[in-house]
């Protein structure tokens, strides 16, 4: 399911052009799906009804194209670095390729490189891409543009927040983690980003065009 479904670095014999599409809706776990889940029907519902669902399913979807951009924009900034690197080292494709494939390489060439330059490579061309974390930064960043001074209750510590606060700052925890070695687990911190940068530039157009409040089911 996963080697069909997931999205997959685009020179990865596992990457087919649904992937795209098809990862928004695979989950790592149960606990993955249902906070995604629930963010979904707390911060789209009111959206939905206030865009009708075609609208609501063209802004999710979009949200959850640009995260994968960005993630994969990322990924192959990576792979590329890399790619370099083993060529002015003598590697032809094929041998780079087989790299990617084995992780196998002369100990003398990984000592050179770096162990972790490299694996960082591998990690890049062999990630796998999942859920709808990407969408959902959309819808949020929607959300607190649309009702900024609704207050959220957070878990910890149990204070109010508005919405114009608490979602910035979920961005900017995003990008503190993507641009460290920092992290809670094997999240695509980039992919909220893209999402939420994404959905950003939606509400602005739909802002500016005044299509804000239009719905598209009439």
């Amino acid at each position: 399911m996963y080697d069909l479904f997931a999205m997959h670095y685009p020179n990865n014999p596992n990457f087919f052009v649904w992937q795209p599409i098809t990862h928004m809706f695979m989950h790592g776990d149960l606990t993955h799906i249902m906070f995604n889940m629930f963010g979904l029907w707390m911060f789209g519902t009111p959206l939905e009804q206030m865009w009708g669902k075609k609208k609501f399913i063209f802004f999710y979807i979009s949200a959850g194209l640009g995260a994968a951009l960005l993630q994969i924009t990322i990924y192959h900034i990576d792979v590329v670095s890399v790619n370099q690197i083993l060529s002015e080292y003598g590697l032809s494709k094929g041998e780079i390729d087989l790299f990617y494939e084995t992780g196998r390489l002369n100990t003398s060439l990984i000592q050179s490189v770096g162990e972790d330059r490299l694996f960082s490579g591998i990690q890049s061309f062999k990630a796998l891409m999942v859920g709808a974390s990407g969408a959902l930064y959309g819808i949020l960043v929607a959300f607190a543009m649309l009702f900024p001074n609704v207050q959220l209750m957070l878990l910890f510590p149990p204070i109010p927040v508005k919405a114009k606060y608490l979602v910035p700052i979920l961005i900017l925890i995003d990008l503190f983690f993507g641009f460290t070695s920092y992290s809670l687990g094997p999240i695509a911190h980039f992919a909220h980003i893209g999402g939420a940068i994404t959905g950003f530039i939606m509400m602005w157009y739909w802002k500016k065009n005044n299509l804000n409040n239009k719905r598209w089911d009439l």
